[in-house]
């Protein structure tokens, strides 16, 4: 059954950490994606960028775009992974494994009505971390 680990999180706590802890952070999510890819039970990972993010809401008859990727709160949506899980538990234990302070990890399973036909492009922020300043 598909799941998806739905990462939410403060990008300022985010880019408070130090290269050591952020080094420490990307291995752990290196040594999970690179498990699951090899038994063949991981879909896409994404890291959502908070730049040039919008929240849209409809409201009666008008649409209201405001800037930001969260609605009123700190945290907002960081990042997706999609795993291949037996169980949900299954698919928490893999969430558990990705944890960071300051983080909250929602785990759901997955309905596919169409898996896609875009593939991924490679540019600034494809592998994740940091953007460049």
């Amino acid at each position: 059954m598909l799941f998806a680990i739905l990462i939410h999180g403060s990008e300022a706590s985010y880019q408070a950490l130090t290269e050591e802890e952020e080094s420490a952070l990307l291995i752990r999510h290196g040594r999970l994606r690179e498990e699951l890819s090899a038994e063949a039970r991981l879909g896409p990972v994404m890291r959502l960028q908070a730049d040039g993010a919008r929240t849209v809401r409809r409201y009666k008859d008008r649409v209201y775009v405001t800037d930001g990727p969260f609605a009123e709160t700190k945290e907002q949506l960081m990042g997706i992974y999609v795993v291949d899980c037996a169980t949900l538990d299954e698919a928490c234990e893999a969430a558990d494994r990705l944890n960071f302070e300051t983080a909250v990890f929602e785990v759901r399973p997955l309905t596919t009505f169409d898996p896609g036909q875009i593939a991924p492009r490679h540019g600034p922020g494809h592998l994740g971390g940091k953007p460049a300043a």
